[in-house]
């Protein structure tokens, strides 16, 4: 029986990373075989450091998870730090990978990439067809910098890096930031903190019309190792040269007040909702076209209101330590 790969995930203590790193163990990876550095141990934004680490641990495998992330109010307030730092890190994993002979590599993106009034739902050829959001263009801009490192690699060395692009995510290890949080983290820190308060109201951010499509970070997890783990012939033959991705969603929408009232029924706040219409609202609608994947056989198992129960509960095992 031959070795099991040597796999380094990178990002392993973000939200998706960490997933990914249980599912590998959970699906008999030894955990002497998955490497792991912290960003005190390895800056992926440091080229040097990134060519030393790759050089000396020679990984089969590679999934870069890692990048900085946050809601419309950090991608507005720092949009030099997330356009600098994410191409930094896209391009310093993937070269040294090519360099020190990795076989294969998966790339997450980010349903951020299409435009801001793609044709719904969204599928990978819509990439590159139009105008991005503006709140969040210099992360979507690093994103596709990144599928399009993987597909010039695989064009120009025959590489086999892909890419996947997932949906809004949530789970445990979520960023409960109060001002740099995604929405359901927002929320369930804000709902959450109203009820111990016993605020009379919540104000929510925007009108509460635009629809998103919310998925598992185990379902992200579980679907990251399902293309990693495809045949190369199987991938290949899904997709194009310079249309690689693959979209990675849950199938179905909400819109952001239903999903406030989801959350306050999880929280268990029985105070107002006060939507705050002079706040952005970001795109209008979100919503992944994934039937690609589907066609290579993965689908979601975890519903969105579980899922948020899992997540409340993994906010108040945070809030006790």
């Amino acid at each position: 029986m031959s070795a099991a790969p040597r796999i380094f995930v990178a990002g392993h203590r973000g939200m998706v990373g960490s997933a990914i790193t249980r599912a590998l163990i959970e699906a008999g990876h030894p955990r002497d075989t998955i490497i792991i550095r912290t960003r005190a141990e390895l800056d992926l934004a440091d080229q040097r450091a990134v060519d030393t680490f790759m050089a000396a641990e020679k990984p089969a495998e590679v999934y870069l998870a890692a990048a900085k992330v946050g809601g419309i109010h950090a991608n507005n307030s720092y949009p030099a730090d997330f356009i600098y730092e994410n191409l930094m890190i896209a391009c310093n994993v993937i070269n040294a990978a090519f360099r020190n002979g990795v076989g294969r590599l998966l790339f997450l993106g980010s349903s951020c990439i299409y435009p801001r009034l793609a044709a719904q739902p969204m599928r990978e050829d819509a990439l590159l067809t139009g105008t991005l959001e503006p709140t969040n263009e210099p992360y979507a801009i690093a994103k596709i910098a990144g599928i399009k490192l993987c597909e010039s690699y695989n064009r120009q060395h025959g590489c086999d890096y892909r890419s996947v692009m997932p949906t809004n995510l949530y789970g445990p290890g979520d960023n409960y930031h109060p001002e740099n949080s995604h929405v359901i983290p927002a929320l369930i820190r804000r709902f959450h903190e109203a009820r111990e308060a016993k605020a009379p109201s919540v104000a929510i951010w925007g009108s509460g019309t635009p629809r998103r499509e919310f998925l598992h970070a185990d379902d992200m997890a579980a679907a990251s190792v399902h293309v990693m783990n495809l045949p190369t012939a199987v991938y290949h033959a899904s997709v194009e040269p310079m249309i690689s991705h693959i979209n990675v969603g849950y199938g179905d929408d909400v819109s952001i007040g239903e999903l406030a009232l989801l959350v306050q029924r999880v929280v268990g706040y029985e105070g107002d909702i006060v939507f705050d219409a002079t706040k952005p609202d970001g795109a209008p609608r979100k919503l992944m076209d994934s039937s690609r994947l589907r066609g290579l056989g993965w689908a979601p198992r975890i519903p969105l209101e579980d899922g948020l129960r899992h997540a409340y509960a993994d906010f108040l095992a945070h809030q006790t330590h």
